[in-house]
């Protein structure tokens, strides 16, 4: 934790916590909470308001069932045999796609079958009649069939019980399985079984405002039924041209676009297409009792699509949406339709989030950056430039490219950014000046403390980021060698400064740097203060040289015991290396204070050191100083482990010897050996994991890997018994330091 206010001291306080801020703010975007999103669809609500779809043509005419249509011809249902009356008659117009904003999901109660059921004083002759006369759903299946009609379904939040089997609808995906990122529903409101037979197609009108209750968005494709069924809108289009199939494209983000050949509707992750409103438009609508009467004209409906809804206010399908309060549900779908045949969808692209995240880091960093170097003046000018360019660049995409890209949270979190850095800047220069007024001002002249307080920054201690190796040694079984010397302390610490001696000389002779001497344990690192663009294999030199050296060291220790007649107990050591990342610099306190290093990956060196005695391997190494010394040492890849305290696994490797043993034959049969019975362990084939191991056992001639091979059948047995669960990757997680 020092270490991290050391380097907030040295890139400053302000600029810290700016740092932390903007990752707080990048984590809020992308958690998207409804306040940001609320935010960010109303101003795409004011780029409409101020500046609506303006239609150049009219593709689209809506049959209303208006006030108008109910006082002619009778409330609502009529019986079907007047709307097959009405399919009859926009057919001959020449309407090119007819479909209802309707379902007509029971029987008409006036077919005469019913009729003759129940109507009190007939004869038998005519109830008779009635009884062969064909239904009212069968004369309208049959206007159905002969025309190109897309009927209407309802998605439902609960299950429906229904025996209709539709004809399959054409629907492919591009890109993978589209159905998680669509809405779904587990209900299907469906017409009845004869006219759905009948019809050339079938879509949902289904639309879901948004929280606040107004319409922006409605989906082109849902699933209902565990099934994809398509908008009403893109089914229109899709029987209009003939087309066999409506393509999902689908991208590990969500759903790109919806299709049909000739037309493609860009959506947002979830197949909902941004509605590109134009003002309410009377002039699209036509009376259905002005159908029915013959006051319409074949120029009015000849090529159309026509839509059959209602406005009338008492059958409840009015919708809110950004630029009228009041809009029939009918005419949403008229100006979807409207919007893709003319070109003019809004989108906002699955990437699109990723750009805003872009450049309000951008904004940020430069803010962060530009704060301590332009005065008061030019950073406030710099942040009116910047909310110049975003609302511009925003509104510029929208107006010439139907783009809605949010400009909302750069502009939100560079304010953010900016009054952090104001406030935090100010209240850091007035306690750094009272602290060290107060520090110093009994110790030096007044002009000097006014001198520090103007530039406190001379004060602070800190470091460096540098990319450094890390090497720990530690003696094994020393505890039972200062038994020996429990009567002989000055034994023990010549002892100590005889094999510390060569060790240091190893390592500094190898371009590193000793940092401290913990009993009988060395801590070094490599690549500082000194620039070692190899750092890597010098510390891997610098631990074998260590070894030759303890093995010379105990060889004359040998020959003195055997003189001497004493106990000879050899020196061990254990040396864990790794690479990474590090803080080093001055270290300590105002008052004192070492040349020293931090980091994660010097925490990790100090536990593969730990881990020695464990593998039975002398020299262990991460996974960045092993790809780093690439094939210039003779090491085999031991384990994939997670170390106490940390999550991260890392690939860790023994260091046996130099070059020429690496090119040798039998330490390339080892290391095939190795790799086998690894890669066998990791697929949990235990036969022939243990086989390669009993293989190794025998290329091993001089037992180096005996202990390595030792754990791994214990593993392995302890695996028989009891497997690891599904989702093991292969890592061990170690539970001691």
């Amino acid at each position: 934790m020092k270490w991290l206010l050391r380097l907030a001291r040295r890139f400053g306080i302000a600029r810290t916590l700016c740092t932390g801020l903007m990752a707080a703010l990048v984590f809020f975007r992308i958690s998207d909470p409804y306040p940001l999103a609320e935010l960010r669809v109303r101003v795409f609500d004011l780029y409409q308001t101020i500046l609506p779809r303006a239609p150049t043509q009219k593709p689209v005419v809506i049959i209303d069932i208006d006030e108008k249509s109910l006082s002619t011809i009778g409330q609502w249902p009529w019986p079907r045999t007047r709307l097959a009356d009405l399919i009859t008659r926009l057919t001959e117009l020449g309407a090119a796609v007819i479909a209802f904003d309707v379902i007509f999901a029971e029987p008409d109660h006036l077919s005469p079958m019913l009729a003759a059921e129940t109507f009190r004083g007939l004869d038998d002759g005519t109830r008779e009649k009635l009884r062969n006369l064909p239904s009212n759903d069968q004369i309208f299946a049959d206007a159905v069939r002969r025309s190109r009609v897309v009927l209407g379904e309802s998605a439902l939040p609960s299950p429906a019980q229904s025996n209709v089997q539709s004809p399959p609808i054409g629907v492919a995906t591009l890109g993978g399985d589209a159905k998680p990122f669509l809405f779904s529903y587990p209900g299907l409101l469906r017409n009845l079984a004869v006219l759905e037979n009948a019809a050339a197609g079938r879509g949902v009108f289904t639309i879901r405002p948004e929280r606040d209750g107004i319409i922006r968005r409605v989906p082109m494709v849902i699933v209902a039924q565990d099934e994809i069924q398509p908008a009403l809108t893109i089914e229109m289009l899709r029987v209009a041209t003939g087309a066999s199939t409506i393509l999902i494209r689908s991208t590990p983000a969500g759903i790109d676009s919806v299709a049909i050949p000739g037309f493609k509707a860009p959506t947002d992750r979830n197949g909902q297409i941004w509605v590109h409103f134009a003002p309410h438009d009377p002039s699209i609508y036509v009376s259905a009792a002005d159908v029915l009467n013959g006051r319409v004209s074949s120029n009015t409906i000849t090529g159309k699509l026509v839509l059959i809804g209602t406005s009338a206010v008492g059958l409840l399908d009015i919708k809110t949406t950004p630029i009228d309060p009041v809009m029939p549900g009918v005419e949403v779908h008229a100006q979807i339709l409207e919007s893709m045949l003319s070109g003019e969808v809004l989108s906002s692209p699955n990437y699109t989030i990723g750009l805003e995240l872009i450049v309000a880091v951008l904004i940020a960093a430069a803010f962060i950056w530009l704060a301590p170097i332009l005065g008061a003046l030019l950073l406030l000018a710099f942040g009116a430039l910047i909310v110049v360019a975003l609302v511009g660049t925003s509104w510029y995409f929208y107006a010439h490219d139907q783009l809605l890209i949010d400009s909302t949270f750069p502009l939100l979190s560079s304010a953010l950014i900016y009054l952090t850095l104001v406030f935090a800047n100010y209240f850091s220069e007035q306690a750094q000046r009272r602290q060290i007024r107060s520090a110093f001002g009994q110790y030096l002249s007044p002009a000097l403390v006014e001198q520090l307080a103007q530039s406190p920054e001379k004060l602070v201690l800190g470091g460096e980021q540098r990319n450094m190796t890390i090497m720990f040694s530690d003696v094994r079984g020393f505890t039972t060698i200062s038994e020996i010397y429990k009567d002989d302390p000055q034994g023990l610490t010549s002892l100590m400064n005889r094999f510390l001696t060569p060790l240091t000389n190893a390592i500094i002779e190898r371009k590193g740097t000793i940092d401290k001497y913990m009993g009988d344990a060395i801590m070094a690192f490599w690549n500082a203060p000194l620039n070692d663009p190899s750092h890597e294999i010098n510390a891997c030199t610098a631990a074998l040289d260590m070894l030759d050296r303890i093995r010379d060291l105990n060889r004359d220790r040998q020959q003195e015991v055997d003189n001497s007649g004493k106990p000879f107990i050899p020196i061990n050591i254990g040396v864990g290396i790794n690479t990474g990342t590090c803080v080093v610099g001055n270290m300590g306190s105002d008052l004192r204070f070492d040349y020293s290093v931090l980091g994660d990956c010097v925490n990790l060196a100090s536990r593969l050191e730990g881990q020695c005695k464990s593998y039975g391997v002398p020299i262990i190494v991460g996974s960045q100083t092993a790809m780093a010394v690439k094939d210039k040492f003779a090491k085999l890849e031991i384990d994939f482990i997670t170390v106490k305290g940390k999550k991260e696994p890392e690939v860790v490797y023994a260091i046996f010897g130099r070059d020429e043993l690496a090119k040798s034959d039998r330490f390339q049969r080892l290391l095939e050996l190795n790799m086998r019975m690894l890669s066998c362990y990791r697929r949990r084939d235990w036969t022939a994991a243990l086989a390669a191991i009993e293989e190794g056992r025998v290329a091993d001639a001089d037992s180096k890997l005996a202990i390595l091979f030792d754990l791994y059948v214990a593993r392995i047995q302890g695996f028989q018994v009891s497997p690891p669960p599904d989702d093991w990757d292969g890592v061990y997680a170690l539970q001691m330091k």
